[in-house]
This record gives C-alpha cells, structure tokens and sequence, in this order.
C-alpha cells in the first residue's frame, strides 16, 4: 500500500516550486523561452485572478486548447486553483469535433492561443474564449479555491472499449495518486530533463510529462510538434535524460540515418507507451543509443499509468512486458464470459483497480457501469496474462479502438461519417497494420451505385482529424454482422492480417 496525499493536484506539482527559485521548469525547445520555478506560482496565480475576473465560478469546466507550450502547465493549474475542471483538446481537431467536445464537456471558458483563436472561436459558441499571452488572461492574483481530493480535476476525452468519445471524469485524488504511484518506482529528480513531445491534451503526456516531472523539481522541454529533426536537436541542445515516448517515434530512433548526426549520448531511459512496442525495435533502440527502453502500461481511464519496470539495483525489465503494477494498484486477467480469475501464465481480459482509476465517464451512466464492476474492477479491454512474479504481458486488444501513433480512434466514428455518405449503404472500420505507424483505419464499404474509393476517403478526410483519415478502402458485398447487427469486426481484422502476411494487402 501508499500513503496518498490529502491535498489537491496543484500544491503537489508546485511544492519544490519556491524552493528551486530560478531553476527552469519549463522550457520551449527551438526559442528557448523559459519558466522558472520561482516564477510558476505567480503566473499561475495570474492565471487563476483572469478566469475570476472574466466570471469564471468554481466547478465550471474551461477547455484548453494548445500545443505543448509552458503556457499549458500554468492554464491548467490555473484553472485548478479557480476550482474549475480543465477538458483538453487537441488542437488538431476539425472545428466540428472540437465543438462537440466542448460542448459535451459544458465548457464554459475556452483557452488558446492567438494563431488557433479563430477556429476555436467558431468551435466555441457561446463559450467565452481567452487568448494566452494577453491581458485578458492576467488578473490580480486570488485565493485559491478550497478543492476536495473527490473533486474534478480533468475531463480528457476518450472512446472507452468501444463507441465514440466520452468523458472521462479524473479527479484530483485520481491524478495525484498516479503521481505518487509512479515516484515509488521510477527515477526522477531535480537533475533531470525530460522531453514533453507526447501531447498535452493526451493523459500520458499531461500526467507524466507536466505534472509528475514538475512534481519531482525536473526540468521540462516542450514542443509544440514532433519532428524528427527537431526532436532530435532538443535531445541534443538540452541534454534531456529522459524521454516518454510512442512507438512510431522508437521506430525512427531504431532505424532513421538523421539520428546519427546528434549526440544523444545524454539519454539514460526511454519509456515507450500508449501502444504496443515490439520487443525487437525496443533492443535496437537501446544498442544504437546505448541507453535502457522499457515499457510501461496505461489508459486515460487510469490516470493514465498502471503499470511500469521498476528502477533498482539488481532490477531488470522483462522484454515484452510492460511491468508489474504500480504501488497501490491491483491487477489481474480474468475469463472474457465468465469474469472468474485466471492464474499465471493464461491469457484473459486485464482489469485493473486503484485509487487511479476514474470516477467514470461523464453523463453515462451505463458506459460507466460496462467499464466499472461492481467491486471496483476496471475492464481494459486488452487481452494478456500476469506471470508468476506478477509482471503484465499484453497480447491482444479485445476493445475495437485502433491506435494511429499512439492516439485512439473510434471506428464508430468513422463509420458514422462514412454512412453519411449517398453512396455507401453500409460501411466497417478495422486497424489495419502498417509498417510505420503500427495500425491504420481501413474501411470496408457497401456501395449503394459507383463511386470512386478515393473520393470517399476524401470525403471522411474532410470531416476528421488527421490521424483519423481513413488510409485504406475497399468495397466489398456485405459487412459480416452478427445476429443482433453487431459488426463482426473479427472477420474483417483477421482477413487483414492474412493479407499483411501474405504482402498483398492494400
């Protein structure tokens, strides 16, 4: 067992805060531009005193849509410190998805950035938006909001085991326990740098890139956006030690000739997660940098991190394994019909419990109910088994999310959109592998009369985000369904994978 802090999210991230001073917390790769630790609180309270004098009443929820910038971190607890609820949004989201977040999440407040304030002001309606860097976002600092640890901190969206996206409610003793959780097994101090390359509207780069490595007095690199060259180059300039990552970029670092042009001797760990790592790339990467890569395990419902190597002497990561659970967090693989517990070495549905795991999705009830038994189990969705010593091996997913560089997609949508269409009378989603980005969304469509496939693909492109963007089409006569409707994905993702081994898949 832990010892969970009784205070709020923003006190934990800022308590060596006046102690570093002048330390840089956070630090933009390419300009250079920088925030002190000492400076942290100030700006943060600044924060808090605009969102009061423009009206904003605790337990209301503000959207924040930016890239990684340090303005991020100081929104985000400023919101904290007003007692608001923050909902994170990705800043590469059509107009039309992000207004149906925000107005799903009832966001009152909306912050962003000058270059992205006129999209969001058409995606915000009636929503109030605020632009970060003007005056309007500074007011006279105010006493901070007294927050209860049940209260909510973030409302980042996610599809769940299936369907579209929904709210899922993180509150503060969700997010300050996961904090706590990794610290008792993974290295990070104030000698640190940390590369925040993974998203912050994403839980695995909000928790773990901003507010864990705030929390533990590192210093933190932003960017804005994953390039190659950039990253590589922040690597280099800023001497990071440390670095979360996905797999696609893994498998650039393991095989990319730009990456023998930078010194990146100065790496210690990669982490890679939100998707599955195949153990060969993970040793490549570790001989030609010559530094450890492990993997650890977690989903937005769980705050994100569940499971993770632990650091020591004598320690060493298992490959293939994403680790044993975290401190305080309990996990098992049960049978997919009959829920009963399965002992080691067999392979059934992961569930998890512990004080990371949400309050449940918002306004859903039964979504929550489906994900959440009744002794406080969250259902993954993914397939493994635990071994003896209680490390976690994934093999399969059992949930129909496809994960495009480490971001989710919900084939739901996609064939929502598709349906749409005049043309198609029926239509399925289904990963379909790819060599650089792990797994694509193919669609297979029943067409009503002729049309031309890439004009379909066109037509959903229009409508998605981009790493929504249907890659593959094929037209087919029927979508294999079930009895009840239900699409038999199964089919069509083994069918894929045939086609994969046999290199003649589209």
């Amino acid at each position: 067992m832990i010892e969970l802090p009784e205070t709020p999210l923003t006190p934990l991230v800022l308590r060596h805060a006046q102690r570093l001073g002048p330390k840089p917390a956070l630090v933009e790769a390419g300009s250079g531009r920088a925030v002190a630790y000492g400076e942290l609180p100030g700006e943060i309270a600044a924060a808090a005193g605009g969102l009061a004098r423009a009206g904003h009443v605790p337990g209301e929820v503000v959207g924040v849509v930016l890239p990684n910038v340090p303005e991020f971190a100081v929104v985000f607890h400023g919101t904290l410190e007003r007692g608001g609820v923050v909902t994170p949004v990705n800043p590469a989201l059509t107009q039309a998805e992000m207004a149906k977040q925000l107005a799903d999440a009832r966001a009152r407040y909306v912050i962003t950035s000058a270059e992205l304030a006129p999209a969001v002001i058409e995606a915000a309606r009636d929503a109030r938006v605020m632009v970060v860097g003007t005056p309007e976002l500074r007011g006279p600092a105010v006493k901070p909001e007294p927050a209860a640890t049940a209260d909510l901190a973030a409302l980042p969206y996610s599809s769940g085991t299936t369907g579209f996206p929904k709210g899922v409610m993180l509150t503060h003793r969700n997010l300050t326990a996961n904090i706590v959780q990794v610290e008792g097994v993974f290295k990070c101090d104030e000698d640190d740098v940390l590369l925040a390359v993974l998203p912050y509207f994403h839980i695995y780069g909000l928790t773990v890139n901003m507010n864990f490595a705030l929390a533990r007095g590192a210093t933190v690199v932003t960017m804005r956006r994953f390039d190659l060259q950039g990253f590589l180059e922040a690597i280099e300039t800023h001497r990071v030690t440390r670095a979360f990552l996905v797999p696609p970029i893994l498998l650039a670092l393991a095989k990319h000739p730009l990456v023998d042009r930078h010194d990146l001797s100065s790496l210690d760990l990669i982490v890679s997660g939100a998707a599955p790592l195949d153990p060969g790339i993970a040793a490549a990467v570790a001989e030609r940098l010559g530094c450890r890569v492990i993997q650890g395990y977690g989903l937005t419902e769980t705050s994100p991190v569940t499971h993770l190597p632990p650091e020591g002497p004598g320690v060493e990561a298992k490959p293939g394994s994403v680790g044993p659970p975290l401190p305080g967090t309990e996990c098992r693989a049960v049978d997919i019909e009959s829920g009963e517990p399965l002992g080691p070495g067999a392979d059934g549905e992961i569930v998890i419990r512990g004080p990371q795991v949400m309050r449940g999705y918002l306004r859903d009830a039964a979504a929550t109910a489906a994900a959440i038994d009744a002794d406080g189990w969250f259902h993954t969705g993914d397939i493994g088994h635990v071994d003896a010593d209680g490390w976690l091996f994934l093999v399969d997913r059992l949930k129909e999310l496809i994960k495009v560089r480490g971001l989710q997609v919900a084939p739901a949508e996609l064939e929502a959109v598709l349906q749409a269409h005049p043309a198609v009378a029926d239509a399925a989603v289904v990963p379909s592998p790819d060599r650089h980005g792990g797994e694509v969304p193919k669609a297979f469509v029943v067409l009503r009369h002729e049309v031309e496939l890439d004009d379909l693909r066109a037509y959903v492109g229009d409508r998605v985000a981009r790493h929504k963007r249907i890659r593959r089409i094929e037209a087919v006569d029927a979508i294999p369904r079930s009895p009840s409707g239900k699409i038999l994905r199964r089919v069509l993702v083994q069918q894929e994978r045939e086609a994969a081994a046999s290199g003649s898949g589209r």
